[in-house]
Formats: C-alpha cells, sequence, structure tokens
C-alpha cells in the first residue's frame, strides 16, 4: 500500500515548487516595449523591488524566453512595467493571450500613454514604473531583467490585483497586533471571532449584547476569508457554512439551513406555495456569489438536472435582495432575515424550494488541537443557548 509519504515522494520537486508558488501572493502586471524591435507586451507576475537606491531605483523582471516580447524589450532596452488595479484583470488575459479571437491586437483592450523614453503606459494603471533594461540574463526558462527605473506614474486611488491559488483576487486591509506581548500572552481583546458576512447581521448583534462585558473583536468574511482566519490563529472560533471544512478544523452543527426561492412580490411564480427546480430553469438568477454560496446554490439546481441562467451576480445580501425586488430575476438563500422588503422598501416573497435539495449547516467551527480558551467557552455555550430557542 502505498504511503502519503510515498505519492509526495514521487511527484517532481519541479511540480512540488510550482504548486508551492501557486499560495504565493504577487501582483498582476503588464509589461510593455516600444523601439526599434517594435511594440510589445506581456502579462507578468515575477515582479520585485530590489533596491530604491544608487543611481537609479531598480527592479526585477523575469519574462518567459518564448514570448515574442522577451527579445523586443531587450532589443528595446526600455519597458514600462504597469501594476494592475484590481478591476483590470481583462488587461492581463488580454496581454495573457485570452482573447485572440476577440482583438486583432491585444492592445486595443485599454487606453495607452506614450512615455518619453518610448514604451506605452497603461492610462490608469495603479502604477507604472518607466524603466530601462540594465542587464538580462538567461535563467532557465526565463529571462531576469535588472531594470533601472527612471520615472514613476502612480494613481491617486485603487488597490492591486492580485494573484494566489491560481486566481485572481484583490487585497483587504488587516489590522495588526498591538504588541506582540499581546499575543503570546493571549491577552487584549478577550475573544476574536469570525462570522460569515452574509448571515452575521443577522446573528451577531444581539450575541454581543447578551456577552455584555466579554470583549469581542469581530472579523466577517467570506468561507476562505474565515477559515484561513482560524488556520493562521487570527480568530479562535468562527460562524460558518460546513460547506468545504477538512480535517483542519472541528465543528459543531448549530442549525439546519434549507434552501428557499426569493422573488419579487408580483413574480408569477409568487403565486405558487412551493417552486420546483424546473420552474426556476428559463427564469434569470440573482447569484449571492460569496464563496461557497455561489457554487452550492448553482449545484442546488444541477443536481437537479437544471442549469441556472445567471444574470447577475453580488457578493452582497442586501443588493441581491434589493435586484429580486425590482424584478431583476430569482435567488436562492438559505438565511430568512425578518424584513419582507428590500432596503429601498419593495416587497418581498419567500417561497420554499421543492425537490431532494441538499442542506446546508451553520456551525460553530474552531481549529483541530486548539484547546478553547474561557472566552471561547462562553461563547460557544450562548451559540448553543441561541439556537435552542430558535
Amino acid at each position: 500500500m502505498m504511503t502519503a509519504e510515498t505519492q509526495i515522494n514521487q511527484i517532481s520537486a519541479r511540480d512540488r515548487f510550482v504548486t508551492g508558488m501557486s499560495h504565493a501572493a504577487c501582483t498582476v502586471n503588464v509589461v510593455t516595449t516600444d523601439g526599434r524591435a517594435g511594440r510589445a507586451g506581456v502579462t507578468v507576475s515575477a515582479m520585485a523591488s530590489v533596491s530604491a537606491d544608487g543611481e537609479a531605483p531598480t527592479l526585477l523582471v523575469c519574462v518567459h524566453h518564448l514570448s515574442p516580447a522577451a527579445s523586443k524589450i531587450i532589443e528595446n532596452g526600455v519597458l514600462c512595467v504597469n501594476v494592475l488595479r484590481e478591476d483590470q484583470s481583462y488587461i492581463s488575459e488580454a496581454f495573457a493571450g485570452r482573447f485572440k479571437d476577440e482583438l486583432g491586437d491585444k492592445f486595443e483592450c485599454t487606453d495607452w500613454v506614450a512615455l518619453p523614453s518610448g514604451p506605452p503606459r497603461v492610462a490608469d494603471a495603479l502604477v507604472a514604473f518607466e524603466c530601462r533594461v540594465v542587464s538580462a540574463e538567461r535563467v532557465g526558462t526565463h529571462y531576469v531583467l535588472l531594470c533601472g527605473v527612471e520615472d514613476t506614474h502612480s494613481a491617486r486611488l485603487g488597490s492591486p490585483l492580485i494573484y494566489a491559488n491560481r486566481s485572481y483576487g484583490s487585497s483587504r486591509r488587516i489590522d495588526a497586533p498591538r504588541s506582540m506581548r499581546g499575543v503570546l500572552n493571549g491577552k487584549g481583546i478577550a475573544l476574536n471571532v469570525g462570522c460569515f458576512h452574509t448571515f452575521g447581521p443577522f446573528l451577531m448583534p444581539a450575541l454581543i449584547r447578551q456577552l455584555g462585558g466579554l470583549d469581542i473583536g469581530l472579523l466577517e468574511g467570506d468561507q476562505r476569508r474565515l477559515t484561513e482566519s482560524l488556520i493562521s490563529g487570527e480568530t479562535e472560533l468562527a460562524l460558518i457554512y460546513d460547506i468545504g471544512l477538512d480535517d483542519r478544523f472541528e465543528c459543531e452543527a448549530l442549525a439546519t439551513l434549507t434552501p428557499y426561492v426569493l422573488l419579487a412580490a408580483d413574480h408569477p411564480l409568487a403565486r405558487q406555495s412551493e417552486i420546483l427546480p424546473i420552474d426556476l430553469a428559463a427564469e434569470p438568477m440573482v447569484l449571492l456569489d460569496a464563496p461557497p454560496s455561489g457554487d452550492y446554490f448553482t449545484g442546488i439546481l444541477q443536481a437537479q438536472g437544471v442549469e441556472p441562467v445567471i444574470a447577475h451576480r453580488s457578493v452582497s445580501f442586501e443588493m441581491v435582495r434589493g435586484m429580486v425586488a425590482h424584478g431583476l430575476g430569482y435567488t436562492l438563500l438559505v438565511t430568512k432575515p425578518t424584513a419582507s422588503m428590500s432596503y429601498d422598501g419593495l416587497p418581498l416573497v419567500a417561497r420554499p424550494l421543492a425537490g431532494d435539495c441538499a442542506p446546508s449547516h451553520l456551525v460553530l467551527a474552531w481549529r483541530r488541537g486548539h484547546r478553547l480558551g474561557s472566552a471561547a467557552e462562553r461563547f460557544a455555550r450562548k451559540c448553543r443557548e441561541q439556537f435552542a430557542r430558535a
């Protein structure tokens, strides 16, 4: 029988390295050039500061040797490193060659400013570094370019587009602890709790009030953000879904959540006492796309042989309810707020989703092997009492 260790050893060093590097978050950058060799551009993730001091600030860029841009950058001797904003993934995709059938020229994807040294700059990039090539060395499959920065063009607003875990993302502020001593001694905030952002507003205010005297630090986020906070120790407990939890976590089920259909009050399906998945086959869907909700809700319909027609997506619970109330489609939800109207006052109706639909569970989760402190135990007891009364 092959052990897990044997299986790991049979994976090549290259594959282990590539998998490992997929977890290293980096900015997404489009490197452009123009000059006697011609204009070119390519998306790269390997870009880093080398030094701010010396004759000129320097940065490092790696470009695959088979990219047509590589030889042109070296021959032209100039380049612009455009660091993209979080809403500019389409520029990254264009210069990665994803839209060849739609773009005759990848530079058509956005507006450009010609820099004095020659290379084009994305007009509204988060930041752009105008550079000259100091040196170029072939290492493995890539050219490692050492670049002298001649000018920096910064936007006033925006956040960087991030690539990690083989997908795009965006940065999010995380406040640092006030002192290392407080972290090591477990002092400062008595308890840090995570809560899924869509149902947090319906649970946490009452719990915090009932736990008067307990200093609670609250972190709201989606499933990935909250599980990462548990693993890192940023939070001790989290109220989340049981979907996708693995053996790194221990959890206690608090409630079974059954999916339902939310509709505008004047929607024709609102006249039915319950709704079958097939009734939704031709209807536009407004998807609550906060991980893991998006996959869960679409999976419910797909399991019944219905491919949802997704018209709109939002990670905001109230935005989804508002779109439904304005007749933009139906949605599937599990959290049932007490208000039967949208945020802007339009009526909504909820109808049971009939058929064999897999429920989800709201759970209290913590890192496996972690012994809960007294504050966490008190919070857990109050959660059990609250859901026992529900």
